[in-house]
């Protein structure tokens, strides 16, 4: 669904919907979406800048980083959103960008994908590390073993020091 500059200059557009679980394309392995993900949003006009504000609720599948057990968990996350025409800052020349329009977008042609803005704003908005639980101790670097599931003897063989290895004794 494209949100365009036509529609936006006759009147605000609001959108409610629902995709479901693979519909998206997350470009990634890293997660899966696991529930279908709905959308509210409002997209409106300022002068040449496009506004859209919204919320995105799914359920998304990943393995644990510390275990690899899979997990899945809700994801809910609120955006406000700024784009600008790419004519606005297609020159020649490199231009610094002012920080305060860090966070704004650019868009070219008709206007903005909508499914493009839902599928980046998915990714930035899945934690940095996934854990199935905060307690989860994860595997052992030396056998491999889950350490939740049973416990493992090798930090009791292991030499005092991890830099004991490299002495060349």
């Amino acid at each position: 669904m494209i949100i365009t500059l036509h529609e936006l200059e006759l009147h605000r557009v609001e959108v409610h919907k629902t995709f479901a679980s693979g519909e998206l394309d997350f470009h990634t392995a890293d997660f899966q979406q696991s529930g279908p993900l709905k959308v509210d949003a409002a997209a409106e006009l300022l002068g040449s800048e496009i506004r859209i504000r919204g919320h995105l609720g799914t359920r998304l599948r990943a393995s644990c980083d510390r275990c690899l057990t899979a997990v899945e968990f809700p994801l809910e996350h609120d955006f406000d959103l700024f784009y600008r025409p790419m004519a606005d800052i297609a020159h020649e020349e490199e231009v610094e960008v002012p920080k305060d329009e860090s966070e704004v977008g650019f868009y070219t042609g008709e206007g903005i994908n909508l499914e493009d803005l839902l599928v980046e704003q998915v990714i930035l908005a899945v934690p940095m590390k996934t854990v199935c639980r905060t307690t989860c101790k994860g595997l052992c670097p030396v056998c491999g073993i889950d350490r939740n599931k049973s416990k493992c003897t090798c930090a009791e063989q292991r030499e005092e020091s991890p830099f004991a290895s490299l002495k060349g004794e």
